[in-house]
């Protein structure tokens, strides 16, 4: 007997071997049980994930001597002529060599004849979108009321490129890519059956490289038995593919996330030098800060990620050099790389200085969070300037008593000579709630007070601040729940008595005598006062010279040592 490859080989031949598209099977299952069977399914998803042989295990069922019925014998004659492509009522045919007019009417005018040996006269259309529209077109009439006798199963890589008028009169099944954990599984099972050894991390990296496909990863182990022998390793499938290690991967992302430049670019000069596959690189990248940002988001649940052990405990572990918005810049730029990468002629360049870029990426601050740190930094020297602040220990005492007034001033009392300096709060009653919410509202820079304008401020009780926010500002209320934004009002709370330890958010109606927030400016330091601070953002755009200029711009840039950068969306 000739050799036979291994996806052929151990192709799914009933419902119950196909693996990952439990939601197809079952519904067709259901179908044939209760007898409620349609003329017309369409069978669509990427490639090798099974919609052929999904198609050929429903004509099975269908024609079952006994059949309909899913538990059909596997030595029935009516579904071993139709696994060995003998039988005369079950026509398969391709679609992008026959897609002309003449062969649909051709099957048309076949259709109505009764089948020869089987309760169905059944047509597999593989690749249906390469149908022309004249050839859809006459198809139409037949599809809409065809004989009893007659089912159409069709398969298709694009479904987008399928008539409406062909969609709307077919069930149509959407096949997903399959887990990489059930590949890896199965892969051990033929491994088993076929007498070889493969490692897992080999078995793991194969699953990477067949992006979902089945089919994909089944050669691929075809085709490493035939390079290796009877046994497998990591190694073996990641030279012959080009593929990069989980390792390498994962070491590449700390690397970025750390700001180690030089680490990685000699990383990368590793890989390339090994003849991995650059566009390969920076997609299993992708795909890892995309895991590494939905483990942030939902705070470390990792249910919904499809990844391995190690996997697991990297993202835990890089979750603590990280937040989301970091990383969501890293991924635009690892995106508009792989973009680029497609019409490239210096792939490794390209890559290098998209690195640089991440890196670059993984420490920038966006300008709403400089300005939100730098009105922090007034509040918390009082209103007075970043210079006066960092230098008020080098001046005489009469001028230090003179700021120290001040920021007594600004806490709600203004000194004497010869006062203590030492002011004690007492925590305000329900009561004085509003006469509070006004005052800590201006600990905030312009841009976060402005999420705050029809909030109020609930009750502060058992050490957590409740902010509530009418329903129909609930989107005002997710811009506004920031762990920076908390940190300021929690600070602001504690200074005017108030030990606060967690800020909440919840959606309530704003009680009648509260009124919202005046966002034309606020007095910090009272009326007057040379510590006025507009809460009002900035109207038209920001002239970026002069913000440059600006000495309290510039004192910030030396705390940070950072550099401005204009993002434009």
């Amino acid at each position: 007997m000739s050799y036979q490859v291994i996806a052929r080989k151990y192709r799914p031949q009933r419902f119950s071997d196909v693996v990952g598209q439990e939601h197809v099977t079952q519904t067709l299952s259901n179908a044939i049980n209760s007898g409620r069977i349609a003329h017309a399914y369409l069978f669509s998803g990427p490639r090798g994930t099974g919609k052929t042989t999904i198609a050929r295990i429903f004509a099975k069922a269908l024609n079952a001597t006994d059949g309909p019925s899913i538990d059909f014998p596997d030595d029935d004659e009516r579904c071993a002529e139709i696994t060995e492509g003998r039988a005369l009522d079950v026509l398969e045919i391709d679609g992008a060599s026959n897609n002309g007019v003449e062969q649909v009417r051709e099957l048309r005018d076949t259709a109505p004849y009764a089948p020869a040996t089987c309760r169905f006269k059944i047509y597999i259309i593989d690749e249906v979108h390469m149908l022309t529209t004249a050839a859809f077109n006459a198809l139409l009439k037949t599809l809409e009321e065809p004989p009893a006798h007659v089912k159409f199963l069709f398969a298709t890589t694009e479904p987008e490129k399928v008539l409406p008028t062909i969609l709307s009169r077919c069930q149509r099944f959407d096949l997903r890519r399959i887990p990489a954990a059930q590949i890896v599984s199965h892969l051990e099972y033929i491994a088993k059956e076929e007498g070889v050894t493969v490692d897992e991390a080999a078995l793991e990296a194969i699953a990477r490289g067949a992006d979902g496909g089945m089919r994909d990863a089944e050669s691929t182990l075809d085709q490493l038995i035939s390079f290796c022998g009877e046994a497998i390793k990591e190694t073996d499938v990641l030279s012959m593919f080009g593929l990069s290690s989980q390792a390498q991967v994962l070491s590449l992302t700390n690397a970025i996330l750390q700001g180690e430049s030089a680490v990685a670019l000699r990383e990368l000069n590793e890989l390339t030098t090994g003849g991995k596959e650059l566009a390969r690189l920076v997609g299993d990248l992708l795909n890892h800060f995309r895991n590494l940002l939905i483990y942030l988001v939902s705070k470390g649940d990792v249910g919904i990620l499809q990844i391995s052990e190690a996997e697991k405990t990297a993202l835990k572990e890089q979750a603590n050099l990280t937040d989301h918005g970091t990383v969501s810049r890293i991924l635009e730029v690892l995106t508009e790389c792989e973009l680029q990468l497609r019409g490239a002629s210096s792939k490794k360049i390209l890559v290098e200085v998209s690195l640089m870029k991440a890196i670059d990426a993984s420490r920038a601050m966006s300008l709403n969070d400089v300005l939100d740190k730098l009105q922090e930094i007034r509040n918390e020297g009082g209103g007075i300037a970043v210079e006066e602040a960092v230098s008020m220990s080098r001046k005489s005492p009469g001028k230090q008593k003179t700021s120290e007034a001040k920021q007594n001033k600004v806490a709600g009392k203004s000194l004497e000579e010869g006062e203590s300096s030492e002011i004690k709060l007492e925590p305000p009653v329900a009561s004085d709630l509003k006469l509070l919410w006004p005052d800590i509202m201006d600990s905030l820079g312009g841009f976060s007070r402005a999420y705050f304008q029809e909030a109020y401020l609930q009750s502060i009780e058992g050490g957590v601040a409740k902010i509530g926010f009418p329903e129909e500002y609930a989107p005002q209320m997710e811009l506004a729940d920031t762990k920076e934004t908390n940190k300021v009002l929690i600070t602001a709370l504690g200074k005017r008595g108030q030990s606060v330890r967690a800020v909440k958010y919840v959606i309530a109606d704003r009680p009648a005598d509260w009124f919202p927030l005046e966002m034309s400016g606020s007095n910090v330091a009272g009326e007057g006062g040379e510590d006025n601070v507009s809460s009002k953002p900035p109207e038209g755009p920001v002239d970026m010279e002069e913000f440059k200029k600006d000495p309290l711009i510039k004192k910030a840039l030396e705390v940070f040592k950072g550099q401005i950068v204009d993002v434009r969306t």
